[in-house]
């Protein structure tokens, strides 16, 4: 029997729902609506691409989005005075800049000068303690955690007392999704472990997991052998693997996109399992829209 799809698209719906009608009522009752400025150096076309998506759901869920294009060449203490003016802007809920930066911007520096209480990716520091402690302590998780473990809570499945197996240790997503189930709280009280590049038979350490996280960026890494019969699994990897001419248009190349995970035949095995694409993806935009209502509520306390 085939495990049971989490989908991504599916859930980012409902989500980005319920941030409307909130949003409308903030509106009525409190005369305001969430504001997001992102800020985008340069013209790099992936990055362009996503903002105009960030954009976009930003208007659909009722923000006020500013988008704020820089030229590539913007000296470094221009972008850190315009983030400044942004952070004692009383309209802005959430700011945003946009990565990668130009090679003689301090990324680290950029992030760092953000008001981690408009800090909506959750890369600030002082959110990244804030996350570490847990409890009401956490404003905004990073955005694709955030989005991976909303989506097991939504498809059911029990997280209290979990094993719970994270593949990978960045910090935008194995680190804090490990640091995230293991909090007292819904959606977490999970039992932890998490595998790298170093780890010793990590195929055991898979085996063992009822809910097994995959974000190492290797196409097909998990094998269906590791995985255990029924368990969740949440495959992050979006791995670019060759072309082929569009269903819509054959004389259009579109990419070939595969998972960490196999698939075909992990399906068969788990009990969950996310798909590439349409899986984790759609969620991280829609994560970000949440944590820019939330940094709104924060301000009104009313959250």
């Amino acid at each position: 029997m085939s495990a049971k799809l989490i989908k991504g698209t599916e859930i980012r719906e409902e989500i980005l729902e319920e941030i409307t009608s909130e949003v409308a009522k903030i509106k009525e009752e409190h005369g305001v609506v969430p504001g997001l400025v992102t800020i985008l150096v340069g013209e790099n076309p992936a990055s362009i691409s996503y903002v105009t998506l960030k954009i976009k759901t930003a208007h659909r869920v009722g923000f006020t989005e500013i988008q704020d294009t820089q030229p590539i060449d913007i000296p470094e203490a221009d972008l850190l005075a315009l983030i400044e003016k942004y952070n004692n802007d009383d309209t802005i809920n959430g700011i945003l800049v946009q990565l990668p930066l130009p090679d003689h911007i301090d990324e680290k520096k950029i992030l760092n000068t953000i008001d981690p209480d408009k800090d909506v990716d959750g890369f600030h520091p002082v959110n990244v303690g804030r996350l570490m402690i847990g409890g009401n302590e956490v404003k905004f998780p990073p955005c694709t955690p955030f989005g991976i473990q909303e989506m097991i809570v939504r498809a059911g499945v029990e997280t209290s007392g979990a094993e719970v197996v994270v593949v990978g240790r960045s910090n935008i997503v194995g680190k804090p999704i490990a640091n995230m189930m293991l909090q007292k709280g819904d959606g977490a009280n999970s039992t932890v472990t998490i595998v790298h590049t170093r780890t010793k038979n990590m195929e055991e350490h898979c085996k063992r997991a009822d809910i097994l996280i995959v974000a190492a960026g290797v196409p097909n890494l998990v094998k269906p052998e590791w995985i255990k019969p029924g368990a969740c699994v949440i495959d992050v990897g979006v791995n670019r693997v060759g072309e082929k001419p569009s269903a819509k248009d054959p004389n259009r190349m579109v990419a070939v996109l595969r998972g960490d995970v196999d698939f075909d035949a992990a399906k068969e095995i788990a009990g969950y399992i996310t798909p590439v694409p349409g899986g984790v993806g759609p969620m991280t935009i829609t994560m970000l829209m949440l944590n820019t209502l939330k940094a709104l509520k924060y301000k009104l306390g009313i959250m």
